[in-house]
């Protein structure tokens, strides 16, 4: 690799003929600039400069070899011809939070608009809708853009949680309920209770640790974490934090680059993670709109719009990888480069839960992507009943081999508990994680699962369910669950008796 001095990486610097220094080695991004998922600007702003401290502000240090083809490294650069002050790029300032721009709810008083937000005690959180309320407000503009924002009208996102509740419970009495043993089976692995942390992208929108701080919750409370393929930390880094017997899976984008995916594929294997679940439901992304127009709000003094594709936001860039040609033919392809129980993420019919059982699969979670994709698409909760039936139907023996997850909208212990009701063996749950790290920091996740627990505790007590076998179809009625009413009531007693959370007033 040829030796290139800083004076010549000064001379590439503008948008057509771009050339940026990312720790040492020199890049070419004439091209890639344009798709940047932060916008050109901050890439053709430094052309012809190191931008390594922007650069790992935010980035895994392997996202380069996932995105940018070989090619695209020109060199390693003569450090001795480096003048910090000159051609080193500091980095930035962390962007102000969102707190000053949230909105009153109907229930807040004039005085309580008026003063300023201030964070409350850890200990004062209740419930995962707790840790959202704090994560709306220490979170940057365009990190809650990202984690929050749903596809189009939002109408999914909406729906993942409300479907759950349209079924209602039916509790037995007098059950010997002193002994509560919530521990459940993930594909053969022991989970402290019947959920699992499911992966999504760059944590470190939440907190500078990011994944790590993820996974190191998950140890400490006992649940097993799906590592991400768009993750801010490298996969060597995420590998690295696992504690003795800790149990991690990942979540796989198949790249158009098959090789790729197999190195990956090995890595995981060599890594000691214990089963694949492959990502089905994204050969093109959702419109994010929520993303979208802070993205294009941000850029569109700066950028023409012909220089950047803005319709995707802040995930465009990182997913470029994707394979949309990715189909069932390739299950085939992928069990014979693995020995993982291969599950796929992202089913949305019984017929599609079906043929995974066929190709061979071990498993699918029944999922939206968060809402994230196809707007109006159906819950994974209400595509569950399908499911199940559909492979009762198919094959009566099919539990001995072959498990079905739901993710989606869970924010209470009765979400849990209804999901198991109706066959599934465990949840996935994403922004409860995401928000509680981006409030707290890693005792924030540990702090949102401790809640899970306690709620868990309390309904399968009410429940008259001592074990997780316990928990039956008896135990539910859902028969108004694919009844969809697209305008309801306005619910007075949420939205102006109940009191949500708000920081305690000074004395």
């Amino acid at each position: 690799m040829r030796k290139v001095t800083m004076q010549e990486v000064e001379r590439h610097n503008n948008p057509d003929d771009c050339w940026v220094v990312i720790n040492g080695k020199v890049y070419d991004l004439s091209i890639f600039q344009k798709e940047h998922p932060g916008g050109s600007k901050i890439i053709t702003d430094n052309a012809g400069k190191d931008v390594s401290n922007l650069f790992n502000a935010v980035h895994p240090k392997d996202i380069i070899q996932r995105l940018l083809p070989p090619e695209a490294c020109v060199g390693v650069v003569d450090a001795s011809t480096v003048d910090p002050e000159k051609h080193v790029v500091a980095a930035e300032e962390k962007a102000p939070s969102r707190g000053s721009q949230q909105k009153s709810t109907p229930a807040a008083t004039e005085a309580q608009q008026d003063q300023p937000w201030e964070k409350p005690p850890i200990d004062a959180m209740l419930s995962t809708f707790d840790f959202e309320n704090v994560a709306a407000h220490t979170m940057t503009e365009e990190g809650w853009g990202y984690y929050s924002s749903g596809a189009d009208d939002e109408i999914t996102l909406r729906e993942n949680h409300t479907a759950f509740q349209r079924i209602w419970l039916k509790p037995r009495i007098l059950v010997n309920v002193k002994n509560i043993d919530m521990t459940a089976s993930i594909l053969g692995e022991k989970s402290s209770l019947p959920l699992y942390f499911t992966a999504t992208a760059l944590g470190k929108l939440a907190d500078e640790d990011g994944e790590l701080a993820i996974s190191r919750a998950a140890a400490k409370t006992g649940v097993i974490y799906m590592l991400p393929t768009l993750s801010s930390y490298p996969l060597d880094e995420m590998l690295e934090v696992r504690q003795p017997n800790q149990v991690q899976f990942a979540q796989l984008y198949v790249n158009a680059n098959r090789e790729r995916t197999k190195e990956y594929v090995q890595r995981l294997e060599a890594g000691g993670v214990k089963a694949l679940f492959v990502t089905v439901d994204a050969p093109q992304l959702g419109r994010r709109q929520k993303d979208m127009r802070n993205k294009f709000t941000k850029n569109a003094d700066v950028q023409k719009d012909d220089d950047v594709n803005r319709s995707e936001g802040v995930a465009r860039a990182i997913s470029e990888f994707i394979d949309p040609s990715l189909c069932w033919e390739d299950i085939a392809w992928l069990k014979s480069i693995t020995k993982f129980p291969i599950i796929l993420k992202g089913v949305g019919c019984g017929l599609d839960t079906v043929m995974a059982y066929e190709a061979g699969c071990n498993g699918v979670v029944l999922s939206n992507h968060g809402g994230r994709q196809l707007d109006t698409a159906r819950s994974g909760i209400e595509i569950l009943p399908e499911a199940i039936d559909a492979l009762n139907k198919h094959d009566s023996t099919w539990r001995s081999r072959f498990e079905v997850f739901v993710d989606g909208g869970v924010r209470r212990a009765t979400d849990i508990f209804k999901a198991l009701a109706l066959g599934a063996t465990a949840v996935g749950i994403g922004r409860p994680v995401l928000y509680s790290l981006a409030a707290f920091g890693q005792p924030g996740v540990e702090k949102m699962c401790s809640l899970f627990k306690e709620e868990l505790t309390m309904v399968m007590r009410l429940m008259g369910t001592p074990t997780i076998a316990d928990i039956t179809e008896d135990h539910v009625l859902y028969s108004n669950l694919m009844t969809h009413v697209p305008a309801q009531a306005r619910d007075h007693l949420q939205l102006d008796t109940y009191e949500p959370l708000r920081p305690a007033t000074k004395m």
